[in-house]
């Protein structure tokens, strides 16, 4: 969430920072909000007059009394001015809430240093790591070497629908091994606690990290036996809702920061506006594993968390030995809550190109806004931490990067030497 404090002291600056991601009529209503603000700062100006008013009377009443004088118009008066203070209040706190819907609703505002530009076009390449392979033999995609080790999209869809897939065999222990890798590198290298979450979590935890309320048909949601009095609950897209809302309404000591978290858990996208692409394979499904790493940091040191979380990943697509390059994203290709934002784009050699395989963010305090979680800074005051999240990276897409880029003429896939131990030695995978 914005600081409400931003668009008071300058409305046209955050307006044409939005603006950078869309149409700002998308994002906010400016003539409403300047209402509000109008009536909230009329209710707060004469509630001050009001009090004065009171303390003057109720310093009155105790001269008059003090006297043996009469004192009950000034009490009668002392009496309509708390009710009107009363009113005043209940008004106050309605159009509070309204000016934080309104907030709720708002992106987080985009870097200085992002590229502007509408999508995707406008991303702008950092580096590149790594050569992709050449074979001598025309490249199969991972659906066709993946069958004979046991992908198996038709049972998938028969137990759930389309884009679920079911694992078995050989397939079923690559994928387990490269979480394990990723989490045994993360925790034993990079220094993130691993965590086991629920993969249910409540309405206000989601809108802690931005997911509602603008995305809810992007999410899988559940009730509790049909019973339609019981709290939303929905699925996680992503183990950064459950890491980062950790610290939720938490005021942190200084020196516990920063804090550097890890799991691996399925994650469940209902793919709402993503119809007709990526049908085929593992690219893009409704359900699917994910390593994520997660910090909550001083505000002071985001911006090198943030590079720091890129290499963490790109440590992991290193060790496997998989090109890759780094592109920073454009206003318009960012995530809702993100300020800056790096993707890592591995090598598909079936489909020619690179493709997301990571995504790492800075939100700086806006899901800190949002979750109440603050620090005790060093004039001992409350402010807000900044959260990071990076994949480290999606199983599923390493899994087809693996499948690809280590394919044989005859259709085995070698094992990355950093595999082979999560594998019991095996070398290469065969039908």
């Amino acid at each position: 969430m914005l600081d409400v404090n931003l668009l008071r002291k300058d409305l046209a600056h955050v307006i044409a920072r939005l603006e950078t991601r869309a149409s700002p009529q998308t994002f906010l209503d400016v003539e409403r909000f300047q209402r509000l603000e109008a009536e909230r700062k009329t209710i707060q100006t004469e509630t001050e007059q009001l009090q004065a008013r009171r303390n003057a009377l109720s310093k009155e009443i105790g001269q008059r009394k003090g006297r043996g004088e009469d004192a009950s118009a000034q009490m009668d008066e002392v009496g309509g001015i708390g009710a009107r203070l009363a009113a005043s209040a209940e008004r106050v706190d309605a159009v509070q809430r309204e000016l934080a819907a309104m907030l709720m609703a708002l992106p987080n505002l985009p870097d200085e240093g992002v590229p502007v530009g509408p999508d995707e076009t406008a991303n702008v390449e950092i580096r590149r790591w790594g050569t992709p392979p050449t074979f001598d033999f025309a490249a199969r995609d991972h659906v066709d070497l993946g069958a004979p080790l046991g992908l198996d999209f038709e049972t998938g869809a028969k137990l759930s629908g389309a884009r679920f897939s079911f694992l078995r065999g050989p397939i079923a222990r690559l994928h387990r091994a490269l979480a394990q890798f990723m989490l045994d590198t993360h925790t034993g290298e990079h220094g993130y606690t691993e965590c086991y979450t629920p993969y249910i979590v409540n309405r206000d935890v989601l809108e802690g990290t931005g997911q509602l309320p603008k995305f809810k048909e992007d999410m899988f949601w559940v009730s509790r036996g049909g019973d339609e009095e019981s709290p939303e609950q929905y699925l996680i897209s992503t183990s950064e809702i459950s890491l980062t809302n950790s610290v939720r309404e938490r005021v942190l000591a200084a020196d516990a920061l920063p804090i550097k978290l890890t799991a691996h858990t399925p994650c469940f996208r209902s793919e709402a506006g993503s119809a007709g692409r990526d049908t085929r394979g593992m690219i893009r499904q409704h359900q699917f594993d994910k390593v994520e790493m997660v910090q909550i940091v001083h505000p002071d040191a985001s911006a090198a968390a943030l590079d720091e979380m890129v290499g963490h990943a790109e440590t992991i697509l290193r060790k496997l030995g998989l090109a890759y390059r780094v592109m920073l994203l454009s206003t318009g290709d960012m995530g809702f809550g993100a300020s800056r934002t790096y993707d890592l784009e591995v090598w598909v050699p079936a489909q020619n190109t690179y493709r997301e395989i990571s995504s790492c963010s800075n939100c700086d305090a806006f899901q800190a806004r949002r979750m109440q979680t603050r620090f005790k800074n060093a004039q001992g005051k409350n402010d807000y931490v900044h959260t990071l999240n990076g994949s480290g990276l999606a199983v599923g897409r390493t899994l087809v990067a693996v499948l690809e880029n280590y394919q044989n003429a005859d259709g085995s896939i070698t094992v990355p030497a950093v595999l082979q131990p999560y594998l019991g030695g095996t070398t290469t995978l065969r039908a």
